[in-house]
């Protein structure tokens, strides 16, 4: 039997090193299978990581854990599904977090609750519950109008070190309302500090999105290799109108062109059948001068 803290070890080192191929997440969730008899301890890893790594990560993690569920169904290991689906709440809030740091991902995690839902994972009820709770983590934290208690204490402490909002008051009660009074500039001071983004962080997203919607349009036009045709066929019978006046109408202009056409191509070649008989008839001709020539 393997050492758990290696194979915790590996295990952490493959979700680190996660990335938009589809062999990366191949490779970790074919590993967590290998050791499916630690998959609680593993499924602990992934939410470590969560936690623990960057926004970009956090993403390649979400679409991980759809593969991984993909891969454990196909399998036959229903704990892997169980877990993800009893700690689906503690994954979202890692990967968009509620104060609006992970707003570049909450559409990474619509689009793997969508897929989680078409695979029997996930409830619609609980799709629409996260949903409601995604609608107020898709801005930026300079976007919140509403303070955390980090935010509101740095305000106050700005609006103390401000003179225009500490000049005494000639009114008797008021030296100890004025010290507490935040102004619209130290407000703005406050909440429109968001955290800057890492160049090459950036690229690597915009690179990781580029791959992604790369195979994304692949699997639009893949065909399944054991359907013999008849989904096609049903799908494109499906989409096709009923005939119509106008179907009629246009069948007619091409069978009268697809006529026109054929007999254009048989008068082409008859003509070319006439100019070869004229050839070969002045080729006999002058044939017949030239031994009439030498006998005479």
């Amino acid at each position: 039997m393997a050492d758990p803290f290696e194979v915790r070890m590996r295990f952490t080192a493959l979700l680190t090193h996660l990335n938009a191929a589809v062999t990366s997440s191949q490779k970790a969730a074919n590993y967590a299978l290998k050791y499916r008899e630690m998959d609680e301890d593993l499924h602990s890893c992934i939410l470590e990581q969560l936690e623990r790594s960057s926004m970009n990560n956090r993403a390649n993690i979400m679409y991980f854990i759809e593969h991984l569920c993909d891969v454990a169904q196909r399998e036959g290991h229903a704990e892997y599904v169980r877990m993800i689906k009893r700690d689906i709440l503690r994954v979202v809030d890692a990967v968009a977090p509620e104060d609006g740091s992970g707003a570049a991902n909450v559409k990474v995690i619509r689009r793997v609750l969508n897929g989680l839902q078409l695979k029997g994972v996930l409830g619609s009820n609980m799709v629409t519950e996260i949903e409601e709770c995604l609608k107020e983590r898709d801005t930026s934290p300079s976007h919140h109008a509403v303070l955390s208690p980090a935010a509101e204490h740095h305000s106050h402490d700005l609006a103390s070190l401000d003179p225009s909002s500490n000049r005494k008051a000639t009114g008797p009660g008021t030296a100890a309302s004025t010290a507490s009074i935040t102004t619209p500039q130290t407000l703005s001071k406050a909440t429109s500090m968001p955290s800057k983004v890492d160049k090459k962080q950036a690229e690597q997203r915009i690179e990781e999105d580029r791959e992604r919607h790369k195979r994304l349009r692949e699997e639009i036009w893949a065909v399944d290799a054991t359907d013999d045709g008849e989904a096609e066929y049903q799908k494109l019978l499906d989409e096709t109108s009923d005939l119509c006046e106008d179907d009629f109408l246009l069948m007619q202009e091409e069978h009268e062109e697809r006529r026109a056409c054929a007999q254009e191509a048989m008068a082409e070649e008859l003509a070319l059948q006439i100019e070869e008989a004229r050839l070969q008839k002045e080729t006999m001709g002058v044939t017949k001068e030239a031994k009439n020539s030498k006998v005479g």
